[in-house]
């Protein structure tokens, strides 16, 4: 990297020059700012007291050192304590020639021990909302990164498929579904099961209430509180709903048959809309075939003292030596709870893959959770519990306020993409965008700029942040938006059909010798793809490629307004020109590709 030669040159020329050696990490670099002359920043300020200058005179002498002393700085200049640095055309145009038909240009061979990647993990008594769709497009975008990256990804789904909240939605089926079936209602499987889970809470709160004391509203919030728990474990509907559970974990053929049943449906709903979004595993693990081996961890743990069990005999890890409480990780009646499952998908992934990094794609609310694995893990022997990262990412909320699955007002992750759809159809038809398509063609259109839009607007937005989002907002073809950036695609692919139609042909090498400013500005930004894809992989952050083709996007509609290409005469002019946007149409759908978006050729 250019960087890499400028920092080397930069503490060879300090050293030289002062008789000191400056750290080398402590040179940054940093795009010049567009009101200033140059390519590159270095920050002198951290420098002047071991040279011990004025930041001026440091920054000009550091200038006249490294312009000495390398033949690609075409010259310099300083503000203040900044050097601002220019690159001469020959190396930029050197660089552009060397990468312009590289398809896949800043991606690195995947090499390396596997990283395991979870992220979905939706359950099976409701559909998938809003926040899956964050989830979803976070862990998928994220493993693409990772690929591009040079990292050996391999993409799992844990599906919820077990638990009390499963038989919640089966107890309801039984008293009120009167054998209702996905084809007999022609409702999706999981939209059908998810509709008996909001049926089971409105049916458990109403016997709660019932079951309240006469003088209910006269007591303090403490007496509230009790009077509130006493119902709920005093509720026949929950208590005939643990039995359920009881039966199912000890394998009673009748619970399990129905349990087989309804979980199809919900499967089949779920793979609709995992082929909407675009998203897909490399395998599918499933806690009811996890959990059993997730509860002879608990008790081997237990034997070996690790662990201990309390007098109703549920199975317990102290971690208040850790500035934690305690856990617990079997219920009295010796049913599982999440850690139960969680502790042994842990283990049967590192054993199939061993993997350097195990990592968790989970919304911020399970912060704890993930740091208790990890301890209990290694607590438990299991020296690779520290290689687990939870990627915690931030909530998704509404104008109208937070989503709530058992109190149905969540927003319905198909519903929120054919809304999308219908949308982008509205606004693309009111632009004229599809008026030279055929109605297949317009379907397929609306489809990408929806998608596009909701997949840009979730990403763009930094992971650990909570986000608002506003559907309306995200599809507008001006702005920080996905339909932005897919309009600039096909705008640059419609000159690269002109220029064909026009028989301009590509040639193979490129001959100009001297940039114009905007040719020169996207090259500079193309040339930091690289650093952008390499510290987005750390980052683990999409937002960080949803900014960068934006940038890049904004700065060809720059040079497109201000640099003739199919009218320029010269010939040379013309022909790099062609080359700089077909490289820029490229990067544009690879970058975009990351993120899961796709880029249309003609709007």
């Amino acid at each position: 990297m250019l960087e890499d030669l400028l920092r080397d040159l930069f503490v060879e020329g300090f050293k030289k020059k002062y008789g000191v050696e400056p750290l080398l990490k402590a040179v940054s670099f940093q795009k010049t700012r567009p009101e200033f002359e140059g390519d590159f920043t270095i920050v002198l300020f951290p420098f002047v007291k071991l040279a011990g200058q004025r930041p001026e005179i440091l920054a000009d002498e550091m200038g006249k050192i490294m312009m000495n002393e390398c033949d690609f700085i075409s010259k310099y200049n300083v503000v203040k304590g900044f050097l601002n640095i220019s690159i001469s055309d020959k190396y930029w145009i050197s660089f552009f020639e060397q990468n312009y038909k590289d398809d896949k240009f800043g991606h690195k061979p995947v090499v390396g021990a596997p990283v395991v990647v979870e992220y979905s993990s939706p359950n099976t008594n409701k559909p998938l909302h809003l926040g899956h769709i964050r989830n979803n497009l976070l862990g998928w975008s994220v493993s693409e990164i990772l690929k591009a990256n040079g990292e050996n990804v391999v993409r799992v789904n844990l599906v919820n498929d077990r638990g009390i909240h499963i038989c919640k939605s089966m107890i309801a089926w039984q008293k009120w579904g009167n054998g209702c079936t996905p084809e007999s209602t022609g409702k999706k499987g999981d939209h059908l099961i998810g509709d008996f889970y909001v049926m089971f809470d409105k049916h458990f709160k109403a016997e709660v209430k019932s079951l309240l004391p006469a003088d209910f509203d006269t007591l303090d919030d403490d007496a509230k509180d009790k009077a509130v728990a006493t119902a709920e474990e005093q509720s026949p509907l929950m208590r005939e709903t643990r039995e359920m559970l009881r039966k199912w974990e000890s394998g009673d053929k009748e619970v399990r048959s129905l349990w087989e049943m309804m979980n199809s449906w919900v499967y089949d709903g779920f793979d609709v809309t995992y082929r909407r979004l675009g998203i897909s595993f490399d395998k599918i693990y499933y806690e009811s075939q996890t959990y059993l081996l997730g509860k002879s961890i608990v008790m081997d743990g237990l034997a070996k003292k690790v662990l201990y069990q309390r007098d109703d005999n549920s199975v317990w890890c102290d971690l208040r030596d850790d500035g934690l409480d305690e856990k617990l990780l079997l219920r009295r009646d010796g049913t599982s709870v999440y850690m139960t499952q969680d502790l042994g998908t842990a283990r049967l992934r590192y054993n199939e893959y061993k993997p350097k990094k195990l990592i968790y794609v989970v919304g911020n609310e399970q912060n704890y959770h993930f740091d208790v694995l990890k301890r209990v893990l290694i607590r438990l022997g299991y020296e690779w519990g520290s290689d687990i990262e939870h990627l915690s990412y931030g909530m998704v909320e509404l104008p109208s306020g937070k989503m709530k699955s058992r109190e149905g007002t969540v927003v319905d992750a198909d519903d929120l993409m054919d809304e999308m759809t219908e949308t982008a159809k509205s606004v693309s038809e009111e632009l004229g965008k599809a008026n030279d398509l055929t109605p297949e063609q317009a379907e397929n259109l609306y489809r990408m700029i929806g998608l596009g839009a909701l997949k840009y607007f979730i990403l763009k937005v930094d992971p650990k942040k909570t986000m608002l989002f506003d559907p309306k907002e995200s599809i507008d073809f001006n702005g920080n938006t996905g339909p932005f950036v897919q309009y600039t695609h096909a705008r640059i692919c419609s000159v690269l059909r002109k220029a064909s139609e026009s028989g301009f042909a590509m040639p193979n090498k490129v001959e100009i010798v001297d940039l114009m400013p905007l040719e020169k500005n996207l090259l500079l930004n193309i040339y930091g793809w690289p650093s952008v894809l390499e510290q987005a992989a750390i980052n683990k952050s999409p937002a960080m490629i949803a900014n960068y083709i934006y940038e890049l996007a904004k700065d060809f509609n720059q040079f497109y307004q201000g640099c003739s290409i199919l009218r320029e005469e010269c010939v040379e002019k013309r022909n790099f020109r062609l080359q700089l946007a077909a490289m820029t149409a490229r990067l544009l759908r690879n970058a975009s590709g990351l993120l899961g978006i796709e880029m249309p050729e003609r709007m």
